[in-house]
């Protein structure tokens, strides 16, 4: 998807698009109107020994190098031992990186009021025939709409790292986008600026 800025602006932060829904960027700033060609992506998360987790569909709004941008909605009301209720119509801003060790779900109210976000750390994402797969390692942190936020999962991670046999590279992988993750919340700094 290529993505174009008028003459002579240049992004802060990298502009996918926008729509009706979400922007991006983060913030108030007016990007020239652009014709929205959404895909329909299919999002897969798998567990490490290759069993499929979940899935569900979403709509790509754009991809920035190796940022991969996607936006689902929640049909169903959804009960989560962590996240509580989740209402039926709550929208689900999803940050992807192809070369990262996880992923940013910003979860927005259907009034499009911010919820909460919610990060996963993974194996890098792939994304081929609409399909956008990740295996989930189990560690997660639950950020509140005033930035706190909570670790979550670390014994599950301790527990399957036995159970799967993770490699010392997937451990160190998975510490390191945990610590990035707590320096992105902490900062402030993209997609964490509401």
């Amino acid at each position: 998807m290529n993505l174009l800025l008028e003459a002579g602006e240049t992004p802060a932060v990298p502009v996918i698009t926008l729509s009706h829904k979400h922007s991006v960027r983060g913030d108030n700033t007016k990007v020239s109107a652009l014709e929205v060609v959404t895909t329909r992506i299919e999002v897969r998360a798998y567990k490490y020994d290759g069993l499929l987790q979940r899935t569900w569909p979403a709509e790509l709004l754009g991809r920035e190098g190796s940022l991969i941008v996607l936006d689902a909605t929640f049909p169903d009301e959804v009960v989560h031992d962590l996240l509580g209720t989740i209402a039926s119509g709550t929208q689900s801003l999803e940050y992807y990186w192809l070369d990262r060790w996880y992923n940013v779900f910003r979860f927005a109210l259907p009034d499009g009021q911010l919820r909460n976000y919610y990060c996963n750390v993974n194996v890098p994402a792939t994304l081929a025939d609409n399909v956008l797969s990740y295996v989930d390692l189990d560690l997660d942190i639950l950020v509140q709409p005033d930035y706190s936020y909570q670790i979550l999962d670390l014994e599950d991670f301790e527990r399957n790292g036995e159970l799967y046999a993770y490699s010392a590279e997937v451990k160190a992988n998975a510490q390191q986008a945990l610590a990035d993750l707590v320096k992105m919340i902490e900062t402030r700094a993209f997609p964490f600026c509401n």
